[in-house]
């Protein structure tokens, strides 16, 4: 497996390498297009000067001149258009046609560097060919002489040069460790992270990341934080949830098998055996709501469920499950008005109701004994906003943080019948449909519940 530090190092050698080809290539092309003809230009103007200097001083040891050139950083060969003299450092190539000699002989000017065949990765500047020279006339004791001449180039590279290509060197190393080192400690806290995940794969949610940093790692690194927080506390949850369900379906259970032992008693009176029955019948009710109600929370749970919405009459569906209510408020002795105004509701009508059951069966139930209840229904051009308001034992502030959670009853003796799940499942409802619960409750004076739902 390739790890992300050896495809650093490959890539980061694979830039270096190439860029040094590009800016090859780049300065060859500089030099064709602009450098070689001013070259070209400034060693005319130098052989051009030697030339009229030896037409004028005219020094009497013209050999010892030219020697004096060579040793000073020239490459000269000197010809009458026979043999000639070679002064300075040697060429490597000395081919040079006798039409180039005569022409300046004749009194042309030998542009070589200049008409030097272009080429991909050698430049003219290093061709160390005698056709790659300078050629002008000169005349000494009235006989002509054709003078070609070129910089030495190995003279040319001073101590200067060496110093700066030693510097390019350095640099290009140095920056090469650079560059791996910081790979190391960009890649390491990538590691750690790695590390991490395969913890949390082992359900080792206590693993944090200790990564200080400001750049993007750094914020992956808190977002990971972050994200093993919440799955830490919905580890808990779930343990909960788990420890909960147990618990509230074990104790209907036990229940009903006690019950169903006592009724094996043939001595039983006909009063006892229907007090039983009664509590088993109850019971199983209880078993049976919530499993209907851990089935629609599972339902609610799914991110790929879609509400199944249509327009249909809000208020008559309020009104219907108030009727459906109407044994249990008379049962408990509760008043019960509502104020419904007249509103088409674009929802899922099945999810809405279990939401209003819910709302209902709770102020019943947390109810006293004559209280009230009030039901508002109203619309406005952006929302429709349903209030369900009871005179019932109401919360404490506390309770009422904590009244979405998941089989959380305020009652924590868990003596009146109910699951814990309605207001998660309100909640839950309610956002589905993009919309909010708010509750305010004040202890022994009731409890209001305000749904607000936007016009989809």
């Amino acid at each position: 497996m390739k790890t992300l530090y050896s495809k650093f190092v490959v890539t980061t050698l694979l830039v270096m390498i190439g860029s040094l080809c590009i800016g090859f290539l780049a300065t060859n092309t500089y030099y064709h297009q602009v450098i070689k003809e001013k070259n070209d230009a400034k060693n005319v103007n130098i052989a051009q000067d030697i030339a009229k200097y030896i037409e004028t001083a005219k020094p009497d040891d013209l050999d010892n001149y030219f020697t004096t050139l060579g040793e000073i950083g020239y490459q000269i060969y000197v010809t009458a258009g026979d043999e000639g003299e070679f002064y300075g450092g040697k060429y490597r190539d000395k081919t040079l046609s006798s039409n180039t000699v005569d022409r300046v002989l004749d009194g042309e000017i030998y542009h070589g560097m200049r008409d030097f065949p272009k080429e991909t990765f050698m430049t003219g500047f290093f061709a160390n060919e005698l056709i790659n020279t300078i050629g002008v006339p000169f005349t000494y004791e009235n006989k002509h002489y054709a003078l070609f001449i070129r910089p030495d180039i190995r003279l040319l590279f001073s101590e200067v040069h060496t110093i700066l290509g030693g510097l390019v060197l350095v640099m290009a190393v140095l920056s090469l460790l650079a560059m791996l080192l910081f790979a190391k400690a960009l890649i390491r806290p990538i590691t750690q992270l790695t590390e991490a995940t395969h913890q949390l794969a082992h359900e080792k949610f206590d693993t944090l990341l200790d990564i200080d940093r400001a750049d993007e790692i750094g914020q992956l690194a808190v977002s990971f934080n972050v994200m093993t927080e919440k799955l830490q506390e919905n580890d808990r949850i779930r343990k909960e949830f788990i420890s909960n369900v147990s618990h509230d379906f074990q104790s209907p259970l036990l229940n009903i098998q006690g019950y169903v032992d006592l009724l094996k008693n043939p001595l039983l009176t006909d009063k006892e055996r229907q007090e039983y029955t009664t509590i088993i019948e109850l019971e199983t009710k209880r078993l049976s709501t919530l499993t209907k109600q851990l089935l629609l929370l599972t339902s609610l749970d799914q991110s790929t469920r879609l509400l199944k919405c249509e327009p249909y009459r809000l208020d008559e569906q309020l009104k219907e499950t108030v009727r459906k209510y109407r044994w249990q408020l008379e049962e408990a002795n509760v008043q019960l008005s509502y104020q419904l105004e007249p509103v088409t509701y674009d929802g899922d009508a099945g999810l809405l109701q279990n939401v209003w059951d819910n709302l209902l069966t709770n102020a019943i139930k947390y109810n006293v004994e004559g209280g009230e209840i009030h039901v508002h229904l109203q619309e406005s051009s952006t929302s429709v906003e349903v209030i369900v308001e009871d005179s019932g034992i109401g919360m404490t502030a506390d309770q009422l943080q904590k009244v979405y959670d998941r089989f959380y009853r305020a009652d924590a003796s868990r003596t009146k019948q109910g699951t814990g799940l309605g207001l998660a499942i309100v909640k839950q409802i309610a956002e589905l449909h993009g919309g909010t619960v708010q509750m305010e409750s004040v202890i022994n004076s009731g409890t209001k519940v305000h749904i607000t739902l936007p016009k989809l």
